[in-house]
């Protein structure tokens, strides 16, 4: 429970604002209506992205305790101000044209109007953030060099025959696939954002090697192995993947860019809390396919933001299925547990 200390006083804090916010514009009644909606929206939040805070984990665990409190810290900052508040404030920007802070007053004074240009640019974010999160799926199913198989030999075959130049050209044929869903005046900036979640998970793997593969001394390259800049930046574009979906699907709920915001940031403080629990507590070793599952959760994640360009998907489906995927790897790896604990008493009872 010591790790979720800090995300429940922030929690206190940030429906506290909200309720005060919410008694500011309606009274005592727009007080519990914006507590309410905070804390519904923080309830969704964290049903996205408990995937992510699975494949955080993964990565932090083998880093050393510099780059981890690095990304748990600065990282967290990005992710509820940065990702939750100045990125979809930027791409209406691009979008219209108009200044930073002319966003923000829209934002403020007219949300419906921000709203409408947010997800009038769905698809161009959705086709990004889909590639992106597509070839971390791909080049985790694709990892020759895994040994532990959830799905058996189909995972296995698949590691075996797969590589990298595979998930490259899956995710270029899902983006060109992506582009004939929408109108004929969207299909270019769509390619083109497809194609730069490409461009940007590959340039983050390239400065990842670089710095891992760089000469000079052992003892420094070792520790860049442990975490790196570009360990740091690959995390923060897949949270970005994850929570921008989850604020285009928060206007679904309300107008209001302020409550949205303060329940985003509940469920983005839970994320941590759960990546700190899960890296602290070695969960994953107990667990052995929960790192599996998260992935197989991205999967479907980055293929229902492809389809999202234009079909609508309620943002409860693609929680409960990234849930679903969790649930059957948690099972799964009580059973492996079980299953390795009963062969080693028979070795044993044998001797």
């Amino acid at each position: 429970m010591k790790h979720f200390r800090v995300s429940f006083l922030v929690t206190i804090i940030l429906l506290g604002l909200a309720a005060w916010w919410g008694y500011s514009i309606g009274g005592p009644a727009g007080a519990a209506q914006a507590f309410f909606i905070a804390g519904i929206l923080s309830i969704m939040e964290v049903s996205l992205s408990f995937d992510n805070a699975v494949v955080n984990a993964s990565v932090l665990r083998t880093w050393d305790p510099f780059w981890q409190k690095l990304f748990l810290t600065v990282g967290i900052i990005v992710a509820v101000f940065g990702m939750r508040l100045v990125f979809p404030i930027l791409i209406v920007s691009i979008a219209t044209g108009l200044g930073l802070v002319d966003v923000m007053t829209m934002a403020l004074n007219t949300p419906l109007e921000y709203s409408r240009h947010l997800t009038d640019n769905h698809a161009q974010v959705a086709a990004f953030g889909g590639s992106f999160l597509l070839l971390v799926f791909l080049n985790f199913v694709f990892d020759q060099d895994k040994e532990l198989h959830w799905l058996g030999w189909i995972e296995e075959k698949m590691g075996r025959h797969g590589n990298e130049g595979l998930s490259n050209l899956l995710a270029l044929l899902a983006v060109f696939g992506c582009m004939t869903l929408v109108p004929e005046e969207q299909k270019l900036s769509v390619l083109m954002a497809g194609v730069g979640g490409i461009a940007v998970y590959l340039a983050v793997s390239f400065l990842s090697g670089l710095l891992e593969n760089e000469v000079g001394d052992p003892a420094i390259g070792d520790v860049v192995k442990r975490g790196s800049i570009g360990g740091f930046l690959y995390l923060e574009v897949l949270d970005a993947s994850f929570s921008f979906d989850g604020v285009i699907g928060a206007f679904a709920i309300t107008s209001d860019v302020v409550i949205i915001m303060l329940g985003l940031a509940i469920g983005a403080m839970f994320v941590r809390s759960m990546t700190v629990f899960l890296v602290h507590k070695g969960t994953l070793e107990e667990f052995v396919f929960l790192e599996h599952g998260a992935h197989y959760a991205i999967g479907i994640l980055a293929l229902i933001m492809l389809a999202s360009v234009k079909f609508h998907i309620s943002e409860w489906f693609t929680g409960l299925s990234g849930v679903a995927f969790i649930g059957l790897s948690l099972w799964s790896s009580v059973r492996y547990k079980r299953n390795q604990n009963g062969n080693a008493l028979e070795l044993i009872s044998d001797k």
